[in-house]
């Protein structure tokens, strides 16, 4: 009881501090020099949705009703507009300068399935820019002191955009949703409708490539599934309490912000919800997301900062990110960087985080034709359960396959014979720190894919037990240090290297294999 009160009072004071004042998180004992993240600062005033004519019964939309109380407020210069118990049926959501959501506790915010309110918009998506999605459910661009904070839900109503593989459901599941009528790619793929399987014909990693005009774009709508909390060069944001649910794709994309506050959320999507991801933090600077939750169809949290020529021309890193306290029930990595990172990321500390029943625990992925830098990269205490394949995995063949359907596939690359140039393009890791890595249970302790053109530098891991199937296994790599590291392997070697130079392994236990 005493620690709940402390929660609840520590919630209610970083309200009060969003809600009147700007703010500053206090963070203790970051190993990078970290400026204080600020919070929004919000006018006291507050209206609800119902006073301009919301519906809480969900029969009809109150789109209008949410567009004319955020329109009054910033003609006031802001407040608060607050969601009460019920079911708010709506389209889009565009925040503005000085506005916080309060979805209160028993609120749900139900997106509409009607995809003609979401009109094809110009944003970023994949790490490419100048590419056209629909609009995201709920978005802010631009915009300064901005909040979603409560105790209520905000539903995607994802289903009735993505497609679905028959593999990943189980029966009814899959009758229920084909039902709706759709067309199938093949008899195990299905689409929502002839468009989305239009667009999917024609798109490289989910990214029409060769559209120009607009009639191209509107004959692929559908495909074009938006993100569901999108907030594009943003500054002071707090995201706190609320239930992000059921997204399209992506779930919460803060892109080209600057001090951004993520704490207590709770992040679901099923867990065959293709480009389901939890959130992904894009050439963002100052950030903090601690105590939230993650239960997604694919990565949990995700740091990017775009890919290939789009990423390097924007050359924005996402950079000063605190993680902390965090779980990550499901998902294709726990914490994951890349594989956008041609902007590079660096200064990022993770402590205090559990993965449970995830398919890798640290995912740092990326490969060749990207270019950027990713360092000074800090986990610490980090607790594993249940881990599908490798609760640590550099793999710099990433081609766009979850490790599981790798693994599936048996289709895992390694470095070919022909070995390129280093030149602009090519993708490196170095100078990250993983200290007190504890992991029960998963089928491979680690492993280290990388390319000796450029080899994955200065890995340092300490205090570190992991339990697993099979031993760990580097390649390509250099200046690694295994600190006071166990591995107990149940079939063969506790660790395996090719292709290595500068191994440390004066503190590690276990055989090893060369």
């Amino acid at each position: 009881m005493k620690r709940l009160t402390t929660l609840l009072l520590g919630m209610l004071a970083l309200a009060t501090a969003a809600a009147q004042a700007p703010g500053s998180n206090s963070l203790d004992e970051v190993p990078f020099e970290m400026p204080q993240v600020v919070l929004p600062a919000i006018p006291e005033r507050e209206v609800t949705i119902a006073d301009f004519g919301g519906d809480p019964s969900g029969a009809r939309l109150s789109t209008e009703a949410f567009a004319k109380a955020i329109g009054h407020l910033a003609g006031l210069g802001g407040g608060t507009l607050r969601v009460p118990a019920g079911i708010w049926h709506t389209g889009p959501i565009v925040l503005r300068d000085n506005i916080r959501l309060e979805v209160e506790r028993g609120a749900v915010i139900l997106f509409s399935n009607d995809k003609s309110l979401y009109p094809l918009v110009e944003t970023s998506f994949e790490g490419y820019d100048n590419t056209r999605r629909c609009q995201s459910p709920i978005s802010a661009r631009g915009a300064r002191n901005i909040a979603i904070t409560g105790q209520g839900v905000i539903d995607g109503n994802g289903e009735y955009w993505r497609p679905l593989k028959r593999e990943k459901v189980n029966e009814s599941t899959w009758r229920r949703i084909t039902a709706r009528g759709g067309c199938y790619k093949r008899p195990t793929y299905w689409f929502p409708s002839e468009q989305a399987l239009r667009g999917d014909a024609v798109a490289d990693m989910n990214v029409p490539r060769t559209l120009t005009t607009d009639e191209e774009w509107a004959a692929v709508k559908d495909f074009l599934r938006p993100v569901m909390v999108s907030l594009i060069d943003c500054e002071n944001i707090l995201l706190q309490g609320v239930v992000f649910q059921n997204s399209p794709a992506w779930n919460i994309h803060p892109l080209l912000c600057r001090h951004l506050t993520v704490d207590g959320v709770t992040v679901r999507n099923p867990a065959y919800a293709q480009n389901g991801d939890g959130i992904d933090i894009e050439s963002c600077s100052n950030v903090i997301v601690r105590d939230s939750r993650f239960d997604v169809g694919d990565d949990g949290i995700c740091i990017k900062s775009g890919k290939d020529e789009d990423g390097r021309r924007r050359g924005v890193p996402t950079e000063n990110v605190v993680v902390e306290g965090c779980t990550v029930f499901r998902g294709h990595g726990g914490f994951v960087v890349g594989s956008e990172m041609s902007g590079g990321v660096r200064n990022v500390l993770v402590r205090r985080c559990n993965f449970v029943s995830t398919d890798v625990g640290l995912r740092f992925k990326s490969r060749r034709g990207r270019g950027g830098v990713v360092e000074n990269i800090h986990v610490y205490d980090t607790a594993m359960s249940d881990i599908a394949t490798e609760p640590l995995l550099f793999d710099l063949f990433y081609g766009g396959k979850s490790a599981v359907e790798v693994l599936e596939s048996g289709s895992e690359e390694r470095a070919a014979t022909t070995v390129p140039p280093v030149d602009e393009t090519t993708p490196a890791f170095r100078s990250i720190r993983i200290r007190g890595l504890n992991c029960l249970g998963a089928r491979r302790a680690m492993f280290f894919n990388g390319i000796p053109e450029m080899p994955i530098e200065g890995i340092h891991i300490s205090d570190t037990r992991i339990r697993s199937t099979l031993g760990g296994e580097i390649r390509h790599a250099e200046k690694i240090i295994l600190d006071n590291v166990a591995i107990e392997a149940a079939e063969g070697p506790a660790l395996k290297i090719a292709n290595c130079e500068k191994i440390d392994l004066q503190g590690f236990t276990g055989e090893v294999a060369r």
